[in-house]
């Protein structure tokens, strides 16, 4: 057996690569790769080479410090078993199921305190969408949501989504979602969306009560839709822009009625905690939040694809082309 590595070569060029199965030393487990999840935001920016040259793949991440740039290793949602320990390792490790913030590979070498031990009431592929929904947890504690406001989520893609299915837990005035394609808009309603429009047929909207949100999340992954999610927001709302663009621009109509709303644009990335919220919260406090709300959302049902990692190019591909026939890709190493 060899370790199974996907290498993101150039654009639109996946490729397997095969290596030795590294041995942890004394300090490191060898964890052996059930499943992992492609997170289509950010790594089809990657595929399509949308990236800012030379920027940190994730500065947070150890398994994801070395600068943006083909050839790479890239990702970070894979679930596993530990197989072997080095000598240096607590007992208790050997056989554990594991999730890891690390690339698509069949093996890797990590230390304890990198792991989070899956329990054994989430099944492995819930235990993927850990990073998602950490992503979603943050974007609420960016929001901070008020009872009985009204609230939109422009986009409802895997992180979407699970945005969605979080805020429908408060007990909000309106809560309204917007995508493109039917599958994800049926999947948003069964998320706890009270109404999900596509934001390009105007006919299905009232345009009168599509706007005056007081918080509104843009994170459909498309520049133009910035625009749109500051129309929609009242006078002192929020915007919270938890979208990646790489490369790709976005242009704002800032000379009308902005000038004069007080709207607030905020940014969102899971990678750090909002400064007001440091003295309190930690990275490793928010994640426990969202492994404790994995088993009230139970994101696997979101799942529409499933790809031996062999034909990672096949998913890909999939994702590239017809973004319309799915939501969470998932690759399995079995």
């Amino acid at each position: 057996m060899r370790r199974r590595s996907l290498w993101f070569i150039g654009p639109g060029v996946i490729e397997i690569r095969e290596s030795a199965i590294p041995i942890p030393d004394e300090d490191r487990v060898l964890v052996q790769t059930l499943a992992s999840a492609i997170s289509a935001g950010t790594e089809l920016l990657v595929y399509r080479n949308e990236f800012p040259a030379g920027m940190q793949a994730d500065e947070s991440l150890p398994a994801l410090q070395s600068p943006l740039g083909y050839p790479m290793l890239y990702g970070y949602a894979c679930m596993g078993r530990v197989i072997k320990c080095g000598g240096r390792i607590p007992p208790g490790w050997a056989g554990r199921r594991v999730f890891a913030f690390h690339p698509h590979e069949s093996h890797f070498l990590a230390r304890p305190a990198d792991l989070f031990p899956v329990p054994d009431s989430l099944s492995d592929e819930e235990a993927l969408f850990l990073p998602n929904l950490e992503t979603a947890v943050n974007f609420l504690m960016d929001g901070q949501p008020l009872i009985g406001e009204d609230v939109a989520v422009l986009g409802q893609g895997i992180v979407g989504i699970l945005t969605t299915a979080l805020l429908s837990l408060f007990p909000l005035g309106r809560l309204i979602t917007f995508d493109l394609y039917p599958q994800r808009r049926k999947m948003s309603l069964e998320a706890g969306s009270q109404s999900c429009f596509n934001p390009l047929d105007d006919k299905s909207q009232n345009e009168r009560l599509l706007r005056d949100f007081d918080l509104v999340y843009e994170l459909s992954g498309n520049p133009a839709a910035l625009d749109r999610a500051v129309a929609m927001t009242g006078y002192g709302g929020r915007v919270i822009i938890g979208s990646w663009y790489g490369t790709k621009r976005a242009s704002l109509d800032l000379g009308g009625a902005f000038h004069r709303s007080r709207i607030r644009l905020i940014s969102s990335q899971v990678s750090t905690i909002a400064a007001e919220l440091r003295g309190r919260w930690s990275v490793g406090r928010r994640l426990a939040v969202a492994a404790d709300l994995l088993s009230r959302v139970r994101p696997a049902r979101f799942v529409t694809h499933r790809f031996p990692v062999e034909k990672a190019a096949e998913a890909f591909a999939l994702l590239d082309r017809h973004p319309q026939d799915c939501l969470q890709v998932i690759l399995r190493y079995e």
